[in-house]
């Protein structure tokens, strides 16, 4: 080894390589192209370019701060579905190519489209976090030639209000008025779960939609709405009657719970629907014990023959807000409006799943436009 070229790193490291006798020239060309790299603020350090990407992604998952469920999310997913397929990859041996044959494998996987899509999601993340930590010059899976995981299509199929009925009927007296929240307010399960008495303004009609209850880590906390989206919506008078009611019938009572984690800072609710034993509702045992049971009593999914039912993913309580948002919009509620009420942060994401829903606007543009350009009887 008779060359040694030497140079120094933008964090002012000094780096060296040995080249064998009669590889002057390389040496040079080497030398040249790593000051170059440094220079133009492209330098990738050999030796981080050599982590794998399980490696890198293990080291970046630990030191993620923020909500512990996504992280634990995040973590599971790469576990189980990224890392037994590219995590012995180095970073520095990225290509598009290994990200497209990543994609055909989610897809070819059975998964659904969207949980594929979140896989992909993560994986761009960490290498994102790779490019800015100078492990890697750039993301593949931003690559023009990288499509994400398809989604096929399909559309939100509105209950009818005679299902809405069916279920209110079929579920307990302590938790029917959460049929009448979700359908006539659209607030999402938690947000029911976590509703309390401060919450409802009975004189303006208004609902103020300001926490959720929600798991973490296991752990029940209270937490602001997904995506952190406050806001107030219009409590109907049917809705309003009937949480009076409720509360007479089963009084609020005062829950306290960590705010956002299991170690954060414990606050205390007045909630509205609690469980027999005066403790909050929780999550499984109310979509278990009430929601399924209702459900099959309805008809809407087959009767279980022993205590559990089958699978009932599009008609959760989240088919509710569905319910909600179709008539709102058959009323001529407008996509910026709907997306408020729903909590939305982007009225795009509201037009995307709803769009179907709204109604036809050609008879009244046809309408609009003939008498528009309809000649007129100048002489009556």
């Amino acid at each position: 080894m008779r060359y040694r070229a030497r140079y120094f790193t933008p964090e002012g490291k000094r780096k060296e390589k040995s080249f064998p006798d009669g590889q002057k020239r390389q040496a040079e060309q080497w030398l040249s192209a790593m000051q170059a790299d440094v220079a133009r603020g492209d330098f990738i350090d050999p030796n981080a370019s050599r982590t794998t990407f399980q490696e890198f992604a293990e080291k970046w998952l630990a030191s993620q701060s923020g909500d512990p469920n996504t992280r634990a999310s995040m973590e599971s997913q790469l576990r189980l579905h990224a890392f037994p397929r590219i995590g012995a990859h180095r970073l520095g041996s990225f290509q598009p190519g290994h990200i497209r044959e990543f994609v055909t494998q989610l897809e070819a996987s059975g998964m659904s489209g969207a949980y594929a899509r979140v896989i992909f999601s993560n994986v761009r993340a960490v290498l994102s976090a790779a490019v800015e930590d100078g492990c890697l010059r750039r993301n593949p899976c931003n690559s023009r030639t990288v499509s994400p995981p398809a989604i096929g299509a399909r559309r939100v199929v509105p209950w009818e209000p005679e299902r809405v009925f069916a279920v209110r009927a079929a579920m307990v007296e302590r938790f029917r008025p959460m049929v009448d929240v979700g359908a006539g307010c659209g607030l999402r399960q938690g947000e029911i779960l976590g509703l309390s008495v401060d919450d409802i303004d009975f004189d303006s009609g208004t609902l103020h939609v300001v926490q959720q209850l929600k798991l973490s880590l296991s752990k029940p906390v209270f937490a602001p709405p997904k995506g952190g989206k406050l806001r107030d919506v219009p409590l109907p008078d049917p809705v309003a009657e009937a949480l009076q009611q409720h509360m007479q019938r089963f009084p609020p009572v005062e829950i306290k719970l960590p705010w956002m984690r299991a170690n954060g800072q414990p606050v205390t609710r007045r909630l509205i629907f609690t469980g027999p034993n005066g403790g909050h509702v929780w999550r499984t045992s109310l979509n278990e014990d009430h929601w399924k049971p209702a459900l099959a009593k309805a008809g809407v999914i087959p009767k279980a023959k022993s205590r559990e039912h089958a699978a009932a993913r599009e008609h959760g309580m989240h088919a509710l807000r569905h319910f909600y948002a179709s008539v709102l919009l058959d009323a001529g509620e407008s996509i910026k409006a709907l997306a408020e009420y729903l909590g939305h942060s982007d009225p795009g994401l509201t037009l995307k799943v709803y769009a179907h829903l709204m109604p036809s606007s050609r008879d009244r543009a046809r309408k609009a436009l003939g008498r528009a350009l309809r000649p007129q009887d100048r002489g009556a």
